[in-house]
């Protein structure tokens, strides 16, 4: 495990303390171990409660992902192989949602690029005319 936090981003480090565990059974391979041990691995982070996050940090989150984060793994057969991956997928979502998409510029088609598409279908029509069965009045 990372030993200043989770890194979510350049800017995002978040403190070990503030992630929540609990382990239970896991189903899939391992035989009886997986039926005896407490290796299936769930993380929550509670956005509302975060020292570390920035205000507009915490709006994003809350907006996109709601008060209560969480992610799960089961599939591995060692408790420790599942918190990894349970923390890297929290750090995933976490990541995306703190993402900012840029505003798209609306533009427009240039001139040339209008023409050229029509001229492709002008183009594409002359060949699907060319396919068709000649007519009785072409004859």
């Amino acid at each position: 495990m990372p030993a200043e936090g989770l890194r979510v981003t350049r800017s995002c480090v978040i403190p070990l303390d503030e992630l929540e565990w609990r382990f239970s059974t896991a189903g899939g391979p391992g035989g009886q171990h997986a039926n005896t041990s407490h290796t299936r691995a769930e993380v929550r982070f509670e956005v509302e409660r975060s020292r570390v996050l920035g205000p507009r940090q915490r709006a994003r989150l809350l907006q996109r992902l709601g008060p209560v984060v969480r992610a799960a793994a089961g599939e591995r057969r060692s408790q420790a192989q599942n918190r990894e991956l349970a923390l890297e997928r929290l750090r995933t979502r976490l990541a995306a949602a703190l993402r900012v998409e840029p505003a798209r510029v609306v533009t427009r088609p240039s001139k040339a690029a209008r023409e050229a598409r029509v001229d492709e279908k002008r183009r594409r029509g002359a060949v699907k005319r060319q396919r068709r069965r000649p007519s009785i009045e072409e004859e």
